[in-house]
This record gives C-alpha cells, structure tokens and sequence, in this order.
C-alpha cells in the first residue's frame, strides 16, 4: 500500500476560488469588502513572511487588507490601544495580532482584548469557549483546515479513533474538540503518553507537536489517515514534519506531505473566518 496524497495546495485553491466569489457577492451587497488587519510587531523574519503572504492572500481575494507594523519597543498600552481601534472600526471584520510578540508583551493579554466576533484566529477565550460547548463560532484556523481536509476525502470521522499529538491551544485542543464534535473518540497525547501504543490504534492521526519525526512510520495502522501539521527546519534549512514521511506513506491510504500540506490551508482557512465574520457583522 502507498497512501494518497492530501494536496493542501490544491485544496486551498479550491476554497479560495470559492470565498472569491463569496466575497465579491457581499461586496456587491453591502459596498464593502470583508476587511482584515493584521498587527505585526517587531521583525521576526517568520512572522513577516506569514504575514506578507495572508496580505497577498487577502487582496487575491478581494478583501479589504490593513497591516500595522510596530517596533518592538512598543507599549504593551499601545499594543492594546491599537486593537481597541480595531475593534471600533467597522470597516475591519478580522483582527490577527500575528505572534511571537515582544517578551515584555502579554501576548494573552493582548489576544483577550480582541473583540470575540473579530477574532479570525480564533484564539479568544469565548471563541475556544463556544468550540468546548460544541458551538463553533470562529474556529482556530489549522484545525479548522484539518478538518476541511478529512471532508475532501470524504472521511468521516464519527466513531473512529483519532489521535492528536500535541495539546497547544493553537492546534491540538481545538482539533481534538472540533474531532469529539464529529463524534470522534479523541486520544490527546502528551510529553507523559504512550504515543506510540496510541498511534498504532488510531483510524486518524493529527500530529501538531514540532518534533521532526517524532511519528516512526512503523507506528501507523494499516490504512489510517496521517494528517502532519509539524513544520520543523533542520540545519539543512530542509522542512520536515512530525512525522516520517517516507515510511509512514507505505502504510497509510492518506497523508499529508511538509511542505505543500496543511500550512496553505491554515491561511485559506483564516480567509474563510473572515467572510464569516464580515457575514456576521453584516447580519447575513
């Protein structure tokens, strides 16, 4: 068995051409396109290629983009002055305040101010609230992707062991309750678990712990789902996943492949919850 493979590229292109259209239809309505700004501050190189690349994103699409740059010498005051700007601006439907930030910075703090229905992230406190319930509303984008990726396959996840390597608030809890809320049974493995034993049950496995191949191939089940959201670099300066890539895809029926996997759906996705807000905003 040689698993298929899972095209983010693809896929992201397929959901963008559709939020296109989308966007456009609600500009057309209301004279207005959906609307995200995204704070940077200061000049890490990663976050000003992420951030470059969602503004190029952004205007493909017809959204309306802002990015606001900050030394890193900012205020935490006037960090949080700047996000109650944005929040108070009508024009915008999506705040990102792109992370790390400066460690004199309280990036949770930060993120708390973040008006919940402006939180394309999806990251507030009330958004991963409502996510627990089991009443999404704006949903962290990576996961969000994931599981926009096991429906193109046309996996259905209800009853199957998944297992979620990693417990980030970022990635592995909301995947794990976006999962349970499919009616997943959901293994979140840890520092303190057994992953292999778990891995080697799993129907799915979500690897999102940033530990370059971490996942040993000979640990997939036959015919399981391997969905790597691991990004790691080595001194190489090659892109690796958590998991290893080469042996797993012999056991596999699907798998993601680090580069060209996930990370193009993260942005996609993030771009999809901001036409969702802006509809919301909007009343739609």
């Amino acid at each position: 068995m040689t698993a298929q493979i899972i095209d983010g590229k693809a896929l992201s292109a397929k959901v963008k051409a559709g939020l296109k259209v989308e966007a456009a239809a609600l500009h057309a309505k209301y004279g207005r396109a959906p609307g995200i700004a995204v704070v940077r501050v200061g000049e890490d190189p990663a976050s000003k290629v992420y951030v470059t690349s969602k503004e190029k994103t952004a205007i493909e699409l017809g959204f309306a983009s802002s990015h606001h740059h900050l030394s890193d010498t900012v205020t935490q005051a006037e960090l949080l002055a700047l996000v109650a700007k944005l929040n108070a601006d009508d024009t915008v439907d999506g705040i990102l305040v792109q992370l790390p930030l400066p460690k004199h910075i309280d990036s949770t703090l930060v993120l708390e101010t973040i008006d919940p229905a402006k939180d394309v992230d999806g990251f507030h406190a009330v958004n991963a609230g409502h996510l627990f319930q089991g009443r999404p509303t704006l949903v962290a984008c990576t996961p969000f992707g994931v599981m926009r990726m096991l429906e193109e396959i046309g996996f259905n996840v209800a009853g199957k062991n998944c297992c979620v390597i990693g417990r980030s608030n970022i990635v592995g809890r909301p995947m794990a309750m976006l999962l349970l809320n499919a009616s997943a049974t959901v293994t979140i493995c840890h520092s303190k678990s057994d992953v292999a034993a778990e891995v080697r049950r799993a129907d799915v496995v979500i690897a999102a712990v940033g530990v370059s191949k971490l996942v040993k191939g000979e640990w997939i089940k036959p015919g399981a789902i391997v969905i790597d959201v691991g990004m790691n670099r080595g001194a190489d300066g090659k892109l690796s996943g958590d998991v290893e890539f080469e042996t797993a895809k012999e056991r596999a029926a699907w798998i993601t492949p680090v580069p060209g996997g996930v990370g193009p759906m993260t942005i996609a996705m993030l771009m999809s919850n901001t036409l969702l807000a802006a509809k919301a905003r909007l009343g739609r």
